[in-house]
């Protein structure tokens, strides 16, 4: 969220293992691949006299693997190449000083190779960072601790007690305020508002657009095709019938353009095109930067074309991209370099792009903290603008509904940490109906 968890990890990593310590052994930090080099980067800045390793490699384990452990200081690695190494870590008893997640959301499946890697881990101390702790149900918190202090918060089952089907809104009170004085003392939250007083503002705002033509007429079947389907009893068991799901997928891929559903049409433009695209070019001209964001990588697809006919110099970054420390550089360097395309999956979390003052989302997803997280890429710390976020919601279609079923989903939930999360899996059959209009 921008609000400096790697200086601080950093700076309690150079006190243990600096003179007087008293760290015996090395600290293993864990983080998605994309974020190894930031860390390798950041280490170098801020902790120059940390020996750090980057133990993510395929070769890890050759010329002497165990040796190069010892000499360092900090261990760098992966969540997937955790999942090999574990098993072998407990194996020759390796033990660490510190075991650092971050984007520690990675382990909130508690049946996952992920979380079950991490909990074979021998450690001193655990620590968890994560903006969102708690994106689907109260299961990932308890998954979560599981790693953090096995036993706190008692066997899964019983924890699912408190809640239901572990989902905020069915949680009593009392249960929540149980698990708050429960977690207070070993939690850490902090709020931009809270310690980041000099951060610039961050103005939200929807921007409307309107399907027209065979954009519309399209939009409308689909939707009625769907409509039909569940009202003629295509079952509904709470867990989501991959006809309806995919059905909402179709939906929300037509509102935003026709060439998602039609590739022939790939090449014209959409009602969000009309409004992005202007948009962009101006604040080019005006000498700012803007990420872009979709759920859609074949959407940020046929943006490019309209950017380079414009002649608007870009970026992009989703999950196929292989250079992603230089494409950052390059967005943040370059001052040609005006707009950023980014998949929310691949740059939600992680990115520090305090260069752009403007972003964009340009499909509503189903839980905000997704959002949230995107905008944050340039409301962060460092940031010296006012940061400008729009959504592009078009009007009358599935994502109208989307922002209505979000608005009731956060009066619904009060979750442990005081924040809103809307939950795709907790969708019941009338908020099926609305947002199948």
């Amino acid at each position: 969220m921008g609000l400096g968890k790697t200086v601080q990890v950093l700076a309690l990593l150079a006190g243990e293992h600096g003179p007087g310590g008293g760290a015996e052994a090395p600290s293993l930090l864990v983080a998605p691949r994309s974020l190894i080099g930031n860390w390798a980067a950041e280490a170098a800045k801020f902790a120059p006299g940390l020996a750090v390793l980057d133990f993510s490699t395929g070769d890890r384990w050759e010329m002497h693997g165990r040796e190069r452990l010892a000499k360092a200081q900090l261990v760098l690695t992966t969540y997937g190449s955790l999942r090999n190494d574990a098993p072998r870590f407990a194996e020759l008893g390796q033990r660490f000083h510190h075991v650092v997640l971050d984007e520690a959301h990675a382990v909130k499946n508690s049946n996952s190779q992920n979380a079950k890697a991490v909990r074979l881990l021998a450690a001193r101390h655990r620590l968890a960072l994560s903006g969102t702790p708690v994106e689907n149900h109260f299961g990932e918190l308890w998954s979560l601790f599981e790693f953090l202090n096995p036993g706190m918060l008692g066997q899964l089952a019983g924890f699912r007690t408190l809640f239901g089907k572990g989902t905020a809104k069915e949680a009593s009170a009392e249960s929540r305020a149980l698990v708050q004085k429960a977690l207070r003392p070993v939690l850490l939250r902090r709020t931009k508002a809270q310690v980041l007083h000099e951060l610039p503002a961050k103005v939200e705002q929807t921007l409307f657009c309107t399907l027209e033509g065979t954009a519309a007429q399209r939009y409308a079947q689909l939707a009625e095709h769907f409509r039909g389907l569940f009202a003629g009893g295509v079952a509904f068991d709470g867990k989501q019938n991959f006809v309806l799901l995919q059905g909402l997928l179709r939906l929300r891929q037509a509102a935003c353009h026709e060439g998602l559903i039609d590739p022939q049409r790939s090449g014209e433009s959409s009602a969000k095109l009309d409004v992005l695209l202007p948009a962009l070019e101006q604040i080019a001209e005006e000498g700012h930067k803007a990420l872009v964001f979709s759920q859609f990588t074949t959407l940020l697809d046929l943006i490019e074309p309209h950017l380079q006919a414009r002649g608007l110099v870009y970026e992009r970054l989703d999950g196929s991209t292989t250079n992603r420390p230089a494409r950052v550089k390059r967005f943040t360097s370059d001052p040609d370099c005006k707009v950023f395309l980014i998949s929310l999956k691949a740059g939600g979390t992680g990115l520090n792009l305090v260069a752009a003052s403007y972003v964009f989302l340009l499909d509503p997803w189903w839980n905000p903290a997704a959002e949230l997280q995107a905008i944050d890429r340039a409301h962060r710390m460092g940031q010296q603008r006012t940061v400008h976020a729009y959504r592009i919601v078009t009007k009358g279609t599935i994502e109208e509904r989307v922002l209505e079923l979000q608005a009731q989903k956060r009066q619904l939930t009060e979750a442990v940490l005081g924040d809103d999360r809307s939950l795709l899996q907790d969708l019941s059959k009338d908020d099926l109906a609305l947002l199948l209009g």
